[in-house]
């Protein structure tokens, strides 16, 4: 079979119902005439047609998909609810001279999204305080205190960045202490939001501007875009050197991929473009992480996604907050690398926590009977609340269904949880917290946070399971994965590798592409890293292909792939170039095997 990858007219793939992992196997475009449609009308090769037309894209807007502009998606920022409030205040603000802070999250999005307003505040000539939370000490979001001292410090202006938009209370607090709080926030807001002199966030109730997919750095970038032309008309850059916002689209892509949002429209504008400029290695911070990560190709979703973000989300977690934010606005080369290195020295700490955390939620998790649409929820004693959210992610990763972890010490709970396509779990937990079960929580579909007192623990974990089992019962849910075609072994060369890449960048919204290839002989396997299966692979036809399966070993995929010892599997997963001590060669990453 070649690279054109047909898929099954049935409705699993290869009658896959139930893979060694459990899940289905369902093809991604139910009709190839209409593949065959995109390849024959756009001059794309089939296997590219394919995959657009199982993404859902317009075949009128396939041409632009496949080289997103930035200027064909980027709105006027004055689309954005308040948008126009915002400007003005950080404006006057700008003339009269009057001090201004940026409060972020810890997470690579709202590091991203802080130093992103620090470079343009130093480009226009003016000076702007980074504040983040330490995660330990005052939790996430605007606290009271923390507002407050910079009231006392003279600040005018703050701008919170990926967090705001349930802080009712220190928002309160801050407006007692004469302190102008403006919101960027994408979080899910409530009817009722705080008081604050500017809320933008695309997801107010109220807000129109259809941009609810964007992280909050790219609703930063908007807000810069607006401050700059603003800016321009009042006169400002007479005497001043104008920048050029493009020159940080890096960090933009960097929040986006890392923040898990979809990358349609004018994100994956963001993600394309930003990339392009993350490869001219021009941000002394992001230079020097790649190089402690070990990135030297030029670098793509994975790199950004699974390299660079984990290390600048590694201070916030297990180390010292403001070191991401501080990284990626540094100008000077030797304090950049001095940085990377600790949060490469914090990331390696994180992992060694994490593994522990994870070993005694995976034995938590193992006691729970549920029903398939049933959240995990499990908690403990001690567990740092720096890698909740990691390990949220292992469990939906092993159990494809939504987790929530919850770290507990004196009486309270801080949490995080990951969620499955097409389980609303910052909704779910949004809800909690209106019915008085949470002391704070929100978040979006895929990802949320909490903080719980731990005598509702039990009453919460009982609201949310409740929720999240109606949701799914009313729209239908089984652990399943998109299969876009079928091929041999001997169809994966560099020709189809470029047909692949054409479609890139991937992400949420816009999935990798995923192959079946059916009948493969697992001609050797061993554990390699830290719980990975690798294998070799052939084929009747003399095809033959190195594998991977990433943190399997443990799991009932890594043991098919231990046990094969020359038997016959169907595999699951996506193509990617590995490139290793100067070698670069094709290796499939195996997601999923079934008994033929």
């Amino acid at each position: 079979m070649s690279a054109v990858a047909e898929s099954a007219n049935f409705e699993n793939v290869l009658g896959v119902e139930r893979s060694v992992s459990g899940k289905q196997w369902r093809p991604r475009l139910m009709d190839d005439r209409l593949g065959l449609a995109f390849a024959q009308r756009l001059a794309l090769p089939e296997i590219v047609g394919r995959v657009l037309a199982a993404r859902g894209v317009d075949i009128s807007e396939a041409e632009a998909f496949l080289d997103p502009k930035l200027r064909r998606y980027l709105p006027d920022p004055m689309v954005l609810r308040d948008m126009d409030r915002a400007i003005d205040r950080i404006i006057q603000a700008l003339v009269a001279g009057e001090k201004v802070a940026v409060f972020g999250d810890y997470d690579v999005d709202g590091a991203t999204s802080a130093a992103l307003l620090k470079r343009f505040f130093s480009a226009i000539g003016a000076d702007l305080r980074i504040y983040i939370p330490d995660r330990m000490k005052e939790g996430y979001g605007p606290n009271g205190p923390a507002l407050q001292r910079l009231a006392e410090e003279g600040v005018k202006v703050t701008i919170t960045v990926d967090c705001g938009i349930s802080a009712h209370a220190a928002l309160q607090e801050a407006a007692e202490a004469g302190l102008d709080v403006i919101v960027v926030d994408h979080h899910a807001a409530e009817l009722q939001l705080p008081r604050a002199h500017a809320i933008v966030n695309p997801n107010r109730l109220d807000d129109t501007s259809q941009l609810g997919h964007l992280a909050a750095v790219g609703v930063t970038f908007l807000l810069i875009v607006g401050l700059n032309r603003r800016l321009r008309e009042t006169g400002w850059f007479e005497n001043r050197l104008e920048p050029d916002l493009r020159q940080w689209l890096d960090l933009v892509a960097l929040g986006t991929i890392c923040d898990v949002v979809p990358l349609t429209g004018l994100n994956r504008a963001f993600v394309t473009q930003g990339l392009k400029v993350l490869g001219q290695r021009n941000n002394r911070g992001l230079a020097a992480l790649a190089d402690v990560a070990g990135v030297r190709e030029i670098p793509g979703t994975f790199h950004a996604g699974f390299l660079l973000g984990p290390r600048v989300n590694a201070g916030g977690r297990v180390g010292e907050a403001e070191l991401g934010a501080r990284l990626l606005s540094t100008e000077y080369a030797d304090e950049a690398a001095r940085l990377a290195a600790r949060l490469d020295a914090h990331n390696h700490e994180r992992k060694e926590i994490e593994a522990g955390v994870l070993e005694e939620a995976l034995s938590q998790s193992e006691t729970q009977w549920l029903e398939p649409a049933s959240p995990l929820i499990v908690s403990g004693e001690g567990w740092h609340p720096g890698v909740v959210g990691i390990v949220a992610s292992r469990l939906v990763e092993r159990y494809a269904r939504p987790a929530i972890v919850i770290a507990l010490e004196n009486g309270i709970g801080k949490g995080s949880g990951r969620s499955v396509p097409g389980v609303d779990l910052g909704k779910a937990v949004l809800a909690a917290r209106q019915a008085g079960l949470l002391v704070n929580g929100g978040g979006h579909p895929m990802a949320a946070g909490l903080t719980v007192e731990e005598n509702k623990l039990a009453e919460f974990m009982a609201f949310v399971s409740e929720r999240i089992e109606r949701d799914v019962g009313q729209n239908g849910y089984s652990p399943s994965i998109g299969i876009d075609g079928s091929l041999t072994l001997g169809a994966v060369n560099e020709a189809l590798m470029s047909d692949l890449n054409s479609l890139a960048p991937y992400g949420s919204g816009h999935a990798e592409p995923r192959f079946v290839f059916p009948s493969v002989r697992v001609a050797r396997s061993n554990i390699v890293g830290n719980g990975h299966v690798r294998c070799f692979l052939a084929d009747e036809a003399g095809g033959r292909l190195g594998g991977i399966a990433f943190r399997a070993a443990d799991r009932a995929l890594g043991e098919a792939l231990l046990q094969a010892r020359n038997a016959l599997l169907h595999l699951a997963g996506h193509l990617r170039e590995n490139n290793w001590r100067g070698r670069s060669e094709i290796q499939l990453v195996i997601d999923d095997a079934a008994l033929p």
